[in-house]
């Protein structure tokens, strides 16, 4: 007898429909899974046999033979045990074969037949959405997660137990609902910039960073607050749209980082990897490739402590994610694009002692040690970030004061809000730009003119410091930045030279 049932696989961050077809004939009791399962699919076996013996039934004793269709896309995880289940108990006519056609199955299966929760299920529930099916069966813990999508009806089941019975009696299962009246809403316990005392030249430079979602690179001593910073700016960013909320979700579920009460990512991610991370766990990979830390910071923020202490490989892979927003990795059987558009921020030393540009101490480093510990980062890299900026020592009576600190990551909020509302403006109807700091070189020209003043003053920095023509591209938007932030229209030459500040603060370390 032949049964067929209906799952999903996740590919990448998205889902195809697998069609798993259970055929029982006579012959020896065997168990066969066909159709590239990995060793956590062709394992199930023996987790699909104990759950069901485990509820009282028993299998005939026949040869059974598991297909899983396309054929030619490799299936891995644990989620197919309760289809295959599922198709099995319809093949032996526990079941009736029409009941389970026509809904999704997801789930891994405990020897006792209980059912746990599995990666990937936004993406799964939105396929199956897609699709407009009756419906997706899922485990108890995925079933918030699963209906945030919204569109299509998502039953929880705590076991195959239930399933069965649902499968038998369709009302013994109820929808699972999620709503929030408003899902991206910061929760409030973000760091907060009133924490932050003194460093209003680093404060005013993450702000242009975070309004027109430019990288930025902080140099100082240590002890001076450049991690203290990092860790602030995703306080200031805009809210997540529902759209990116729901495209950051999905990373992390596929990468299982969602934890059971996340159905929706709220804030914008904050990703610190250790100077030690390899370049797949950075920008991705694996045997079928898998989000890295560039995906997993996606509409965030990618924070790397101690730059030059990475190695020069890892360093390098991040060219591709930070000029296209996106990360290509091929493998020999599959090629997968992971979404990577995040802000960079990092934070390094100006010498391996530390103490280089510190006033109140000795650096003990020579100067062919500084150039080689500076050279670590190569030029083409340092010219993909924007804003390069000298964070001093705090002073002490900046840190004794009783006076207030400063402005809250709210009211600097209000004005990045306002900034990036301005840029979505100016942007409409381009595809894939969203704010300055993605725009193109057309782009720049476009949107970006400057008046004879304007040019004048960038041509004397160009031939000051050296820049490059990239470098040149990424002080006018950063002018474009400033004037959104300012109000203006116009580009003016007091925004091409604050611009060019956050460029020339640290060439003087590259001469």
């Amino acid at each position: 007898m032949l049964a067929v049932t209906r799952s999903l696989a996740v590919y990448g961050i998205d889902s195809y429909p697998v069609e798993i077809e259970a055929d029982m004939s006579l012959g020896l009791p065997t168990f066969t899974i066909v159709g590239l399962p990995d060793n956590a699919v062709r394992e199930a076996r023996q987790r699909i046999r104990s759950a069901i013996s485990n509820l009282g039934l028993k299998l005939p004793g026949k040869r059974i033979t598991i297909n899983m269709a396309p054929a030619g896309m490799k299936k891995e995880g644990p989620g197919f045990d309760l289809p295959i289940a599922v198709s099995i108990l319809a093949a032996s006519g526990i079941l009736s074969p029409e009941s389970v056609r026509d809904h999704y199955f997801v789930g891994e299966l405990a020897l006792d037949g209980s059912l746990r929760p599995v990666r990937g299920v936004l993406s799964m529930s939105d396929r199956a959405r897609r699709e407009r099916h009756s419906g997706l069966v899922v485990p108890l813990s995925n079933s918030r997660e699963a209906a945030v999508t919204g569109g299509q009806k998502v039953f929880p089941a705590e076991n195959l137990e239930s399933v069965i019975e649902f499968l038998r009696d369709k009302s013994t299962i109820s929808p699972a609902v999620w709503s929030a009246a408003d899902p991206c809403k910061p929760t409030g316990a973000e760091p907060d910039f009133r924490d932050v005392r003194g460093q209003e030249f680093a404060k005013r430079a993450i702000e242009v960073a975070a309004a027109g979602g430019h990288n930025i690179l902080m140099i100082g001593p240590p002890g001076s607050g450049k991690t203290m910073l990092a860790r602030r700016l995703p306080s200031i960013l805009p809210p997540l749209l529902p759209d990116e909320a729901i495209e950051t979700t999905k990373i992390h579920s596929v990468a299982g980082l969602l934890g059971r009460e996340d159905a929706l990512l709220r804030t914008r991610p904050f990703r610190s990897p250790h100077h030690t991370v390899s370049d797949a766990g950075l920008i991705g990979g694996g045997a079928i490739p898998g989000p890295g830390e560039v995906s997993l910071a996606h509409n965030g923020v990618l924070f790397l402590d101690e730059l030059p202490e990475f190695r020069r490989n890892v360093l390098e892979v991040l060219r591709q994610p930070l000029e296209d927003g996106r990360v290509t990795i091929t493998r020999a059987a599959m090629t997968m694009t992971f979404p990577a558009d995040f802000t960079l921020a990092a934070a390094m030393n100006p010498c391996p002692c530390g103490y280089f540009t510190d006033p109140t101490h000795s650096c003990n480093c020579t100067g062919p040690q500084i150039q080689r510990y500076l050279n670590r980062i190569s030029g083409p890299l340092m010219d993909r970030i924007d804003i390069h900026v000298d964070v001093a020592p705090v002073r002490y009576r900046e840190l004794s004061s009783d006076l207030p600190t400063g402005e809250s990551s709210a009211e600097i909020r209000e004005r990045v809000v306002r900034a990036r509302e301005t840029q979505s403006k100016r942007f409409a109807g381009l595809p894939g730009v969203h704010c300055n700091g993605g725009m193109t070189s057309s782009l720049v020209r476009n949107f970006c003119r400057l008046d004879r003043e304007g040019r004048a003053l960038l041509r004397s920095a160009m031939d000051l410091y050296g820049f490059s023509a990239r470098a040149y591209d990424r002080i006018v938007k950063v002018s474009r930045t400033i004037a959104d932030l300012a109000g203006s229209e116009e580009i003016g030459p007091s925004h091409i030279a604050e611009a060019v500040q956050y460029r020339s603060m640290t060439g003087n370390l590259y001469r």
